[in-house]
């Protein structure tokens, strides 16, 4: 439990940092645009400081694994969106993107809801390690589908004459659920993990649903979520997304996974109750972007 822990909060730092540095590398890019991914590609491995940013993303993915080889789908979650503490506070220092009072009171709720979920947590907590093929595609499949159309449905709204500047949480739902699914291929592939060969390992993954998942969600994901980051500050689109892909994961991992919950009383409310705080972030992010509104008058 301790070791799921540590790479948890090591998960956060990196994602946290791997976004900043993203974001930080498309403001000094050409406008990308998910119709031309080809150029859209093109451009971000041109851009030595979005390749650092993708090198700590994936330094993320790797502790993520760990993560979920050694807690409950539940409790990774839970940890994972106390990610946003940092992510907001980098957004500011470094990007120089205000925070409103709503998204403070949303730092102070991540923060409750990480005590929360910690104090959940037990060492002999069952972790499962695969799922019921059928069960995950019938989850994924349709989330996958619904993911694309709405990004398809905010793309086209936001290029409508007189439309607001988007907020980045339409953008932020969609990209949520493609990597919603992500997840639970990543907790799939982490329970497959073996001291057996290589040969062996790639075979047993091959036969199943997961890398296939990871590909489609990585290929989409990774042309979406850059176009979006671009328009939208980071300090919104990632707490939507990181809140969606959370609850997300807790709701269908917990059916596809067959993990239980907390028998004890206290530390079911604790997981659901912190948990459940999280989610509030949500809530509390502004719907529009005062700030790209008042640029737009001026011009």
């Amino acid at each position: 439990m301790g070791w799921g822990v540590m790479a948890a909060l090591l998960a956060n730092v990196a994602y946290s940092t791997g976004f900043v540095l993203e974001k930080r590398a498309l403001s000094a890019l050409p406008p990308l645009s998910t119709t031309r991914p080809a150029r859209l590609l093109r451009l971000l491995l041109g851009s030595p400081l979005w390749l650092a940013g993708s090198a700590a993303l994936a330094a993320g993915f790797a502790a993520q694994l760990v993560v979920y080889r050694t807690l409950p789908i539940a409790a990774a979650q839970g940890l994972f969106v106390s990610g946003l503490v940092l992510l907001l506070l980098l957004s500011s220092r470094v990007l120089g993107e205000r925070t409103t009072g709503r998204e403070r009171a949303g730092i102070g709720l991540i923060l409750c809801a990480l005590v929360m979920v910690v104090a959940s947590l037990r060492g002999d907590g069952d972790v499962s390690r695969t799922a019921a093929t059928g069960t995950l595609l019938a989850l994924c499949v349709p989330s996958l589908v619904a993911g694309v159309w709405l990004y398809g449905a905010a793309e086209w709204r936001a290029h409508r004459p007189g439309r607001r500047p988007p907020t980045g949480v339409e953008y932020g739902v969609a990209v949520g659920l493609l990597y919603g699914v992500s997840s639970l291929a990543i907790k799939g592939v982490s329970g497959l993990l073996t001291t057996d060969g290589l040969g062996s390992l790639a075979l047993t993954l091959l036969r199943g649903p997961y890398p296939y998942l990871l590909l489609f969600t990585g290929a989409a994901g990774l042309v979406l979520s850059q176009a979006a980051l671009q328009r939208c500050r980071a300090s919104l689109i990632v707490p939507v997304c990181t809140t969606v892909t959370c609850v997300f994961t807790v709701v269908c991992g917990t059916v596809a996974f067959g993990e239980p919950l907390p028998h004890e009383p206290w530390r079911l409310a604790l997981r659901l109750g912190g948990t459940a705080l999280a989610v509030c972030v949500l809530l509390t992010l502004p719907r529009h972007d005062a700030a790209l509104e008042l640029e737009g008058s001026e011009r």
